[in-house]
C-alpha cells in the first residue's frame, strides 16, 4: 500500500507541475494576480508530494520489500542499514527520484523565501522550475519508474554494487545533486529575465545566492567523490579525469564564473548578456552530466549502465531546454544594454578575464570528455583521452587564473592604475617567489611542478589576506582590527574561498610532484623501504564481514626503529554481487598519508603490495572544505538575506 501511495504521489506531482508551469506564466503575461499567486502553493505542493514518494521508496528499501523490482536489484537483507538507505539513490531510478526531489526543494524554497521578488518575476521563475519538473517527472514515469512491482517476489535481493557500499558514496550523491539541480534556479532566473526583457542590479543580487548555494554543495560533492576515489579504489590518486568526474567539474567551473559575473551585474550593471548566458550554460552542463551518467554511452565506475533509449530522452530534454533558452537569449540579448563602462585596467576587466579563463577551461574539459564519443560515432575510431591531455590543456588556464586572482581582487572598479596596484602586491609576490625558489633548491631530481605549486598557492592565499587588510584602510592596529571585524561577511567569504583555492592548488601540485610509490611482491614477514619508512607484511588473514569475505593484511610501518602505525588493508569479495573491491589502509597525517594496498596472492606464495607516501593529501580536502566554508560565509551576509527588495518603479509606470 505504501509503495502504491508513493507511485500515486509521483503522478499527482506531475499534474501539479503542469499547473505550476502554465497558469502562473500566463498570469505573469496578463498581469493576473490570482494566476501568479498559484505558483508558490503549487511549488510547495510538488515538494510535499515528491517527498512522500521518496519516503515510500526509502521505506521499501529499509524493510527489504522484495516485491519491488528496484529493491531486489539493489538491496539485500544482510546489507548494513546505512547502505540500505543509500541504496535508494545508488541506482538510476532512485537517484532520478532524488533529482526530482531536490528540484522540487529548490522550487519550494524560492516560493517560501522569495517574498521580496516582484510578483511577475517570481511567477515566471517558479513556472520555469515547474517546466523542468514536468520534463523529469515524465522521464521517470515513462522510462524509469522506481515503483514497478514483481509478480513473484524472490526471497532475497541482488545486493547493491559493492563499490557503492561506502560512507563516502552514501553522502556524495545527495551533495552532488544539490549542486547539479540547484543550478536550475539560476537557469530559471535567466529565462524569466529573458521573458521579461530586463536584467538589472537587483536581478544580479537575486541570482547570486541561489548560484552560491549550488556552488557550495557542488564543491562538497566533488570533494567527497574525490576522497572516495582516493581511499576506496586503491590506486593512490585523487582525480582520474573520468568522464563522470568531468561531468561534475564542468558545471562547477561555469558556476564559479557565473558568481563572479553576477558581481559585475550587481555592482556596475555590465556583462548582462554574458551573465545570462553563463546561467543557461551552467544548468546545460548539469544536463550534459546527467546524460553522461545515465545514457550508457560511456563506461565509468561512477556511471549508471542504462539503455540508450533513456539517453535519447535526456538528450530531448537537453535540446528542448537549452535550445529554447538559447533561442530566447538570441532574441532578447540586444535588449540587455550595459549601463556601466569600464577601462581595460579595472576590476570589471579582471572579472571578465576570470570568466574567460573558467569558461575556456570548462570547454577544454568538455571537448576532451566528448571527443572519444564523437570520434567513435562519426569516424568509427576508438580513441582515449586521458590524464596527460587534461593536465596539459587544463593547467595553463588554472595557472593564469591563480596569477590573476590576487591582483584582480584589489583593483578598483571602473578605472585603475596597474602600476600602483602591482606596487601594493610586491611583498606578496616576493614572498611567493622566494618560497617557490627555496623548495626548488631543496628538492633534487624532481619536477618543477612542486615549487610552482608552492609559489602559486602562497600567492593566492597571501593575496586573499592582503585583500582583507586593504579594506581596513589606514590607522592604528586597533582601528583596523575593528574595521576588519565589521567588514561584510561576503568579503570574508570571498577571502576564505580564495584561501581554500590556494591551499587546493598547492596540495594538488604537491601530491603530483612528491609522491613516493612502490609496487612489489612481498612474502609474509618480509620488510621493504618506503621513503623514510620501513614496512613489514606481518600476516594475511581471512575475515568474514557482514555481507562479504575479506583477505586482510596486517602491515607494520616503522620509522627510525619506532612504530608509526599498524595498518590493515583488505581485498573484499561480495558473494551475492560476485564482485571484489579494494580497501586501502591509510595512516592519515598532517604532512603526509601512508597508503597501503594488498593485492592478489602470487604463485610463489607472496602477495602483491602497492604502497604510497602521499604528501599533503589532507590539505587537498581541507582546501575544498575551506572553499565551501567561504561560500557559506558569503551566504550569511545580510545583503543576501534581505536581497535587493522590489525594484523601484516610477509612478505611473507599471511594474514588469
Amino acid at each position: 500500500m505504501i509503495v502504491e501511495l508513493g507511485h500515486f504521489c509521483v503522478i499527482l506531482s506531475l499534474a501539479v507541475a503542469l499547473v505550476q508551469s502554465t497558469l502562473p506564466l500566463y498570469g505573469a503575461q496578463t498581469r493576473n494576480p490570482g494566476l501568479m499567486a498559484l505558483a508558490a502553493p503549487a511549488a510547495i505542493a510538488q515538494l510535499l508530494l515528491v517527498a512522500l514518494s521518496f519516503g515510500a521508496l526509502t521505506y521499501a528499501f529499509v524493510v527489504s520489500d522484495f516485491s519491488l523490482k528496484l529493491v531486489v536489484e539493489n538491496s539485500h537483507t544482510l546489507k548494513p542499514m546505512l547502505y540500505k538507505i543509500s541504496g535508494v539513490w545508488g541506482n538510476h531510478e532512485g537517484s532520478l527520484l532524488l533529482w526530482v526531489l531536490i528540484l522540487a526543494l529548490f522550487g519550494a524554497s524560492a516560493a517560501l523565501f522569495g517574498g521580496n521578488l516582484p510578483p511577475q518575476l517570481k511567477a515566471r521563475v517558479l513556472a520555469v522550475q515547474g517546466m523542468i519538473g514536468v520534463a523529469f517527472l515524465l522521464f521517470m514515469l515513462l522510462t524509469s519508474n522506481p515503483f514497478l512491482r514483481l509478480e513473484v517476489p524472490p526471497l532475497n535481493g541482488n545486493d547493491l554494487n559493492p563499490l557503492l557500499q561506502d560512507p563516502g558514496l552514501a553522502f556524495h550523491p545527495p551533495f552532488l545533486y544539490l549542486g547539479y539541480v540547484g543550478l536550475s534556479m539560476s537557469f530559471s532566473f535567466a529565462v524569466a529575465a529573458l521573458i521579461e526583457g530586463r536584467v538589472d542590479a537587483a536581478w544580479g543580487r537575486w541570482v547570486r545566492p541561489w548560484t552560491l548555494v549550488s556552488w557550495v554543495f557542488l564543491t562538497i560533492g566533488i570533494a567527497l567523490g574525490s576522497w572516495w576515489a582516493y581511499y576506496e579504489l586503491g590506486w593512490g590518486g585523487f582525480w582520474f579525469w573520468d568522464p563522470v568526474e568531468n561531468a561534475s567539474f564542468m558545471p562547477w567551473l561555469i558556476a564559479a564564473a557565473l558568481l563572479h559575473s553576477a558581481i559585475v551585474v550587481e555592482k556596475r550593471e555590465s556583462l548582462k548578456a554574458w551573465t545570462i548566458l553563463l546561467a543557461i550554460l551552467a544548468f546545460g552542463f548539469s544536463l550534459v552530466g546527467t546524460f553522461i551518467v545515465r545514457s550508457g554511452v560511456i563506461t565509468s565506475v561512477h556511471a549508471f549502465a542504462n539503455d540508450p533509449e533513456r539517453g535519447m530522452f535526456i538528450l530531448l530534454i537537453l535540446g528542448v531546454f537549452m535550445g529554447g533558452a538559447l533561442t530566447l537569449f538570441a532574441a532578447r540579448a540586444g535588449a540587455m544594454e550595459a549601463k556601466g563602462v569600464f577601462s581595460m585596467v579595472s576590476r570589471e576587466s579582471a572579472l571578465v578575464a576570470n570568466n574567460l579563463l573558467l569558461a575556456v577551461a570548462a570547454f577544454v574539459i568538455f571537448v576532451g570528455t566528448i571527443w572519444p564519443l564523437v570520434a567513435e560515432l562519426l569516424l568509427n575510431r576508438k580513441l582515449s583521452v586521458g590524464e596527460p591531455f587534461f593536465n596539459a590543456a587544463f593547467s595553463p588556464f588554472m595557472t593564469a587564473l591563480a596569477v590573476l586572482l590576487p591582483i584582480g581582487s584589489i583593483l578598483p572598479w571602473k578605472r585603475a592604475q596597474l602600476g600602483r596596484t602591482l606596487r601594493l602586491v610586491v611583498p606578496a609576490l616576493i614572498l611567493s617567489a622566494a618560497l617557490g625558489a627555496l623548495v626548488f633548491a631543496m628538492q633534487t631530481g624532481r619536477t618543477a611542478l612542486g615549487p610552482v605549486g608552492v609559489a602559486l598557492g602562497v600567492w593566492v592565499v597571501i593575496g586573499a589576506l592582503f585583500d582583507l587588510s586593504q579594506r581596513t584602510g589606514r590607522g592604528g592596529i586597533a582601528d583596523r582590527l575593528g574595521r576588519l571585524a565589521r567588514l561584510p561577511r561576503a568579503d570574508w567569504g570571498k577571502a576564505t574561498a580564495h584561501t581554500g583555492l590556494g591551499i587546493t592548488i598547492f596540495a594538488v601540485c604537491a601530491m603530483m610532484s612528491w609522491k613516493v610509490e612502490d609496487i612489489r611482491v612481498l612474502q609474509i614477514g618480509e620488510s621493504y623501504p618506503l621513503g623514510a619508512y620501513d614496512v613489514t607484511l606481518q600476516a594475511v588473514d581471512r575475515v568474514q564481514g557482514p555481507n562479504y569475505l575479506s583477505t586482510m593484511a596486517t602491515m607494520q610501518v616503522m620509522r627510525d626503529g619506532a612504530e608509526v602505525a599498524m595498518l590493515y588493508p583488505e581485498k573484499r569479495f561480495y558473494p551475492v554481487a560476485q564482485m571484489p573491491t579494494t580497501e586501502a589502509a591509510i595512516d592519515y597525517g598532517l604532512w603526509r598519508d601512508i597508503y597501503l594496498v594488498i593485492g592478489d596472492p602470487q604463485d610463489n606464495g607472496g602477495w602483491a603490495v602497492r604502497s604510497y607516501v602521499e604528501p599533503f593529501a589532507n590539505w587537498l580536502w581541507a582546501g575544498a572544505i575551506i572553499m565551501a566554508l567561504g561560500g557559506v560565509l558569503s551566504l550569511t551576509d545580510r545583503r543576501y538575506r534581505v536581497a535587493a527588495g522590489a525594484r523601484r518603479v516610477p509612478q505611473g509606470v507599471p511594474a514588469e
